[in-house]
């Protein structure tokens, strides 16, 4: 008994001193587990057997961060309370225990567990006799992780003889436990820093030690809404245009660069010519509101709203010699000739076309070679609708007059019939029959004849254009 409590102290001590220094709480999955340990094994008064030091050791492994499975051996050699002579007992325990630990979010370096488990009990006496019982175990113990695969550890369990007469043992044991492998938990890396709180982090920001409260951008740099170079929070002339120098509040310098007599800070208009004449504003004068400086307004007093060139002259887009605010007729025709309003002078043209029919002696009937050119006149007469025709009929010299003189009229009728039936209206037409009075050829010949049996109509009208 004095030597389980002398190894029991002094593995405290070592414990102790192990535990004091820092510490790095890493429970391993799939890591496999060597845990050797000592302590006290308490038997139950009924088996006369005195409690005494246990050696042991485990090996194992962790499922996951949480389970763990481990197999453990331990020694006790004591002796027997039944005799005088305390003959010496030796005893040896073996199980399979499983685990599970718990997370302590105060100091994640602690480690908690519970543990049950089964096994067999080996008791040997030194008079010869041998028992082997079957066991089971439940208990709980911590682990204090030293560095990430180092923890110190400490146990209580309390086992049960389930053979014949059920006896109740205690272990407690102190000792190292020494992870091998497994799967290192991936700790997130550190958020990035802002050391001045300006919401941009340390690695993104441009403009360090911005201080407090002050609005920024992207960079981390203070705003400059004017961008005239002084933040917008020591500018005390907020809204300076663009490109005018300021001093270091800000606020506009009074220098007038161009020479005007408008100072740069009201100058809307920098850089203006020397010499021009300029409003108020600093801006070159335009007197006709035309949109072009009367320093370079060729064509001054252009009335109001009437587009110009770059001259400031107005625009005359057709060329024909009148302005384009002043003309009524835009987009005329290059070379056409023009009024005073731009549009084209009216120009008077006179349009004819000639019909001419040949007919076979002592016939009315129009032959179908004429059919075309029956079909030109009728479409003249469709495209001048106010024209009339007069359609003349004629013979040669063979028969009577009087029968001549019939013979034209249904020669003419026959030439009007076949322009009605092309859509003509009849009351534009007036068929005149001239009998042999009016030969265009010797009716001598039989050329001439041919010639002098004919119908003609000679239509014309004047157009203006």
């Amino acid at each position: 008994m004095k030597r389980m409590k002398y190894a029991v102290s002094m593995f405290l001590v070592v414990f102790m001193s192990v535990i004091a220094g820092s510490s790095f709480a890493e429970n391993r999955q799939g890591a496999i587990t060597l845990s050797p340990h000592i302590g006290g094994y308490v038997f139950e008064g009924n088996q006369d057997i005195n409690s005494d030091i246990a050696y042991g050791k485990g090996v194992g492994g962790t499922l996951t961060e949480r389970l763990g499975v481990e197999g453990v051996f331990d020694y006790i050699d004591t002796d027997s309370e039944a005799h005088n002579n305390k003959p010496y007992v030796k005893a040896s325990v073996y199980r399979v225990d499983g685990l599970y630990h718990f997370n302590m979010d105060a100091n994640k370096d602690l480690v908690p567990y519970l543990s049950v488990g089964a096994g067999m009990i080996n008791i040997n006496y030194d008079r010869g006799e041998s028992e082997n019982d079957a066991l089971v175990n439940y208990g709980g113990g911590i682990k204090y992780f030293i560095t990430k695969s180092l923890a110190a550890r400490g146990e209580v369990r309390h086992i049960i003889d389930v053979e014949d007469d059920v006896y109740n043992n205690l272990i407690y044991t102190i000792g190292l436990t020494y992870l091998i492998g497994g799967k290192e938990k991936e700790v997130p890396p550190p958020a990035p820093m802002d050391s001045d709180g300006d919401g941009v982090t340390d690695n993104l920001d441009k403009c360090p030690g911005t201080p407090k409260g002050v609005a920024v951008d992207s960079n981390g740099c203070p705003l400059d809404s004017d961008r005239d170079g002084v933040p917008d929070y020591l500018d005390k002339c907020p809204g300076t245009p663009a490109g005018v120098k300021v001093d270091s509040n800000g606020c506009p310098l009074d220098v007038d660069s161009d020479g005007d007599g408008v100072s740069d800070s009201k100058d809307k208009c920098p850089d203006t010519p020397a010499g021009v004449k300029v409003d108020s504003v600093g801006c070159p004068l335009d007197s006709d509101k035309d949109g072009v400086a009367d320093y370079l307004d060729k064509c001054p007093d252009t009335p109001l709203g009437a587009p110009v060139d770059k001259v400031g002259c107005p625009l005359d887009s057709d060329g024909d010699g009148v302005f384009d605010y002043l003309d009524k007729c835009p987009d005329t025709p290059k070379g056409i000739k023009v009024d005073v309003n731009g549009c084209p002078v009216p120009i008077k043209e006179k349009v004819s076309i000639d019909l001419n029919v040949e007919f076979d002696t002592n016939s009315a009937v129009v032959k179908n070679i004429y059919e075309d050119r029956i079909q030109e006149v009728a479409a003249f007469l469709k495209a001048y609708p106010s024209v009339n025709a007069e359609i003349e009929g004629h013979t040669d010299s063979s028969g009577s007059d009087a029968y001549n003189l019939k013979l034209s009229q249904k020669r003419a009728e026959s030439v009007m019939k076949h322009l009605a039936d092309k859509g003509i209206d009849p009351s534009r037409m007036k068929a005149v029959g001239y009998g042999e009075s009016r030969p265009v050829a010797d009716n001598n010949t039989k050329e001439g004849k041919q010639r002098n049996r004919r119908v003609v109509a000679g239509i014309s009208t004047v157009i203006t254009k």
